[in-house]
């Protein structure tokens, strides 16, 4: 005898792709963490009371205490010896430039490729001109006739 077992449907189930609290309707950028931005007053008060701790392990205790790593030292202290209070202040975040001026930036750095195609081209039409008349030349002083058109 042969026995079947009864198809229940399996539950749906609806996941919005986000990860978080399980709030509903919140977006999706709701729960990322923000990056963290650092005045350049507290970058240069950061650097002033790491050089002055001599005490073994009492600069990592610092960059502990405040979340930093030792790569945001050297990159302050590398921006507070150029001098560079505005280099303390690294604002990554560029003036968007209109679809105009974008429009315009494209095409002036493909113009600057043809143009730099261009003379390599003239340059390599060049070098086959005067192989050419090289070889003309070397023919001709070998005293061998050209090859006749005729077939």
């Amino acid at each position: 005898m042969s026995t079947t077992m009864a198809r229940r449907p399996l539950p749906t189930i609806v996941h919005d792709g986000t990860v978080g609290s399980g709030k509903q309707n919140e977006g999706a950028r709701a729960d990322r963490p923000r990056r963290r931005t650092f005045t350049p007053e507290y970058k240069q008060a950061i650097l002033a009371e790491y050089d002055a701790l001599t005490e073994p392990g009492a600069r990592g205790a610092l960059l502990r205490r405040e979340g930093l790593y030792s790569s945001h030292i050297a990159e302050w202290r590398r921006a507070a010896d150029a001098g560079a209070l505005d280099g303390l202040s690294k604002n990554t975040s560029r003036a968007r430039k209109s679809g105009e001026q974008a429009e315009l930036e494209r095409l002036r750095r493909k113009v600057e490729a043809l143009e730099a195609e261009l003379a390599r081209k003239d340059a390599a039409l060049d070098l086959v001109g005067k192989a050419h008349a090289l070889l003309e030349t070397l023919s001709e002083s070998a005293g061998t006739k050209p090859p006749s058109k005729r077939r």
